[in-house]
């Protein structure tokens, strides 16, 4: 699990500087919340989570949301009457539906009451295949919820297996429709490279996830991140380390399946089959949005000040028992830094980046990616946009190095 980065002390009250409030409410605000509690913990996975057997006295699911509220009532009064509406919500883990569905519910109304929703908010919540039911989700769409992002990974059971995912195949297509009959947006998540997958392997998962029919799919190649029971296996040699070559192919099996059924792609890991489909919570941070983010360990963004709360669910009820705020250290980014994670993140995107939204090296760079085949010249020529080619989301790193010189 990955360490909070040092920054800057972060005050007990929580209060940000005046000038990060200034533009608040013309760029998209999102609400993150972040559930930690997952039924077991997958060997591949660095993020934030514990198992119920490790957390101890003083964190609960029974008490989660009420205190998580509290984190609401700061950041209102934080945020004061420059708080907009919330145009999205995106409640991810862990595994957010080990809560009970009327928690889930009781969150989204607790933003609600604090800031008000937009008219047309977007309401997300992850989940595991095998953690939701017919009635949860029904009770999730009436209480809000707009959409769902399923944890399929694969359709082959030794993939799944290595993963440590406890999902039953045939439980996801179950899932995802009971998700749609209850009138919610479905998206499903696929991780290709796990050591031991085919190609065949690869090409069974996103045909299945096509016939699912999702608006929405994410691959993610396999990440081996340090501290994690995979990581433990490739340095035992019991498990071999996923291939750059083969993930590279398999992204490009990827695109062109997707592609076929009708799918385009709007961020180097995201496809959807219509513009209407894509996460706009995700969007908000590829382009520069502001949100809170709510729950241990997790971080937020307003004006370009940046800070991340504690990460043990324990301490993070503790301190917002004891009405101090629960960041763990921030940090106010320079106009270098926020350029430079402009191009890291825009670059990304179907949208693209703006030639004239780059320095003098980055333009003098954009002809050569041209040449190399990493971005398309026609956008760069005619709309003076910076898009990817495949070869360039393949090289997306590349690219941006070579535009921040």
């Amino acid at each position: 699990m990955p360490r909070l980065p040092d920054g800057d002390p972060a005050p007990d009250s929580g209060q940000l500087p005046a000038g990060a409030l200034e533009l608040l409410g013309r760029r998209p605000f999102g609400i993150y919340l972040h559930v930690p509690f997952c039924r077991v913990r997958c060997g591949y996975c660095d993020f934030n989570t514990y198992t119920l057997t490790e957390l101890g006295p003083g964190a609960s699911t029974s008490t989660f949301v009420d205190t998580t509220l509290a984190e609401l009532d700061l950041a209102r009064a934080v945020l004061g009457e420059s708080a907009p509406p919330v145009d999205t919500i995106f409640v991810g883990g862990g595994t957010p539906t080990m809560l009970a569905a009327a928690d889930l519910v009781k969150a989204v109304d607790g933003i609600r009451q604090r800031f008000g929703l937009a008219d047309d908010v977007e309401v997300t919540t992850e989940a595991n295949p095998d953690s939701v039911t017919p009635d949860s989700l029904q009770q999730l769409a009436d209480g809000g919820f707009t959409r769902i992002s399923l944890g399929m990974q694969s359709a082959v059971p030794h993939v799944l297996a290595t993963l440590d995912r406890t999902h039953d195949p045939a439980g996801v297509g179950t899932a995802v429709r009971a998700a749609q009959d209850a009138g919610l947006v479905t998206s499903v998540d696929l991780i290709y490279g796990t050591p031991g997958e085919s190609v065949d392997d690869w090409r069974r998962s996103l045909d299945q996830a096509i016939s699912l029919g999702s608006e929405h799919v994410s691959a993610y190649a396999l990440v081996v991140e340090e501290g994690t029971k995979l990581a433990a296996q490739v340095r035992r040699g019991e498990v071999v380390r996923p291939d750059d070559d083969d993930e590279a192919t398999k992204y490009e099996i990827a695109d062109e399946v997707l592609t076929a059924a009708g799918f385009d792609w709007y961020e180097v890991s995201n496809w959807t089959r219509t513009p209407a489909g894509r996460c706009r919570h995700n969007d908000g941070y590829w382009t520069g949005g502001d949100w809170w983010g709510v729950g241990p360990g997790a971080h937020s963004h307003v004006g370009g000040v940046r800070w991340w709360n504690v990460k043990h669910p324990r301490a993070y009820a503790g301190r917002l028992a004891e009405r101090l705020s629960p960041a763990a250290g921030r940090e106010t980014l320079t106009a270098e830094q926020v350029r430079d994670e402009q191009v890291l993140l825009r670059v990304r995107v179907r949208d693209g980046l703006g030639v004239d939204d780059l320095d003098e090296v980055g333009r003098l760079a954009v002809a050569g990616l041209v040449a190399d085949g990493l971005v398309d010249g026609t956008a760069a020529v005619r709309d003076r946009r910076v898009v990817l080619t495949l070869r360039g989301r393949l090289l997306a790193d590349t690219v941006v190095r070579r535009l921040l010189g």
